[in-house]
């Protein structure tokens, strides 16, 4: 489906958070469930149990095994509503890393941001399309069926994927309503940061309505709210909240990402040979004021990069002793980064592959320095 398919369909088990229960992959993109997702799935069993049994008086006891399949088929539809935005996302080239369906839903992780408002809108809108789509099928399909079980089933997922179709369309991030605004406020200004300000505000404001719900509906809908309207609408907007104030909280930190150049950032490096004595390479750097050290091997090519804990940590005794290249972090792929990195580019690449020192180069592969991670922390905390 896109460049990037290979990586994308990878069926090997990827890490994942505590709490979570893998269940396969969907287009090469693991789905998981949370724990959590086990209780509500266990209340709405508990919740439908007593309108089951006014459709389907026969049932007995199996009137909570009926509300436990009908949760299972609500989530199903959750997760083609996620399996959406995933597909849509992987369209446009993206790494979708999981689906993950939990008490109040679902997410879809996806590394990166996108690219263009548009495909921002894109992604974030499809979900409630499906959700839509899901709930307009099972209400046609209520019309082919007998009173009953099978009606009662079919109307209540159509009604909940209706309204999640709807609520989804909110304006405020984290919803995909926000989102949408985010899209739209992001064409219109040019500026992307501002647009995730304005959706995380309006997410506090959904929040807070939803919070006030329970007390407005006597007034709304003539109805008086009971307990478990309370807890729900405190839940929700706890959930609302916190995913807008991140959101914001994100904003804030990446306008301050393009200030973090590696270029200027970078360590003064010397380059050594494997097999010259630590102690050596050391009085190397300090005359002429290197900060790193980069270890050569028998082609001239670097293969290694000493870290100043590494050389800390070895007693001044044993360094006539050893071998730069026994003290020196073997290079991998990932710690080898363009000079030019910048911003979230950077952030990026340096937490796709963890350690302590990059080797920068120029564009023709030649070495200019030493990124340390304590110093790209360091200026981040300054700015």
């Amino acid at each position: 489906m896109d460049g990037r398919s290979p990586k994308s369909r990878d069926t090997r088990p990827r890490p994942r958070e505590p709490g979570t229960l893998r269940l396969g992959q969907v287009a090469g993109v693991d789905v998981l469930v949370r724990a959590s997702w086990l209780l509500v799935a266990a209340l709405i069993s508990i919740l439908l149990a007593p309108r089951i049994d006014a459709v389907a008086p026969d049932l007995g006891g199996l009137v909570y095994v009926a509300g436990l399949a009908f949760a299972m088929l609500l989530y199903l539809s959750v997760l083609l509503h996620e399996v959406s935005h995933a597909l849509m996302a992987q369209s446009f080239g993206m790494h979708v890393t999981a689906v993950t369906l939990h008490f109040l839903g679902g997410v879809t992780t996806i590394e990166g941001e996108a690219e263009t408002p548009k495909r921002e809108f894109w992604i974030a809108f499809v979900g409630p399309v499906a959700s839509a789509v899901v709930g307009a099928v099972t209400w046609a399909a209520t019309y082919l069926t007998s009173p009953g079980l099978v009606e009662f089933a079919l109307e209540s997922l159509a009604v909940a994927n209706l309204a999640v179709a709807v609520l989804n369309l909110a304006p405020g991030l984290p919803l995909d309503g926000g989102k949408v605004l985010r899209a739209a406020v992001w064409a219109v200004t040019g500026r992307p940061h501002l647009a995730t300000a304005v959706a995380g505000w309006s997410g506090r404001v959904v929040a807070g309505l939803v919070l006030a719900y329970p007390f407005l509906m006597p007034t709304l809908i003539g109805v008086r709210p009971d307990i478990l309207d309370f807890v729900l609408a405190v839940v929700i907007a706890m959930f609302l909240w916190t995913g807008s104030s991140s959101a914001l909280m994100t904003a804030r930190v990446r306008q301050r990402l393009p200030r973090l150049q590696a270029r200027d950032l970078a360590r003064r490096a010397l380059a050594v040979p494997g097999d010259v004595p630590l102690a050596e390479a050391v009085r190397r750097a300090r005359e002429v004021d290197a900060g790193s050290l980069v270890v050569l091997g028998r082609d001239g090519a670097p293969v290694g990069v000493v870290s100043e804990e590494s050389v800390l940590a070895t007693p001044e005794a044993r360094r006539p002793r050893l071998d730069t290249l026994t003290v020196a972090r073997r290079l991998e792929p990932g710690m080898i980064l363009p000079v030019d990195l910048t911003g979230e580019d950077l952030v990026r690449a340096m937490h796709h592959t963890p350690a302590t020192e990059y080797l920068l180069v120029e564009i023709d592969g030649s070495v200019f320095g030493v990124l340390v991670t304590a110093d790209v922390d360091a200026a981040f905390a300054r700015t």
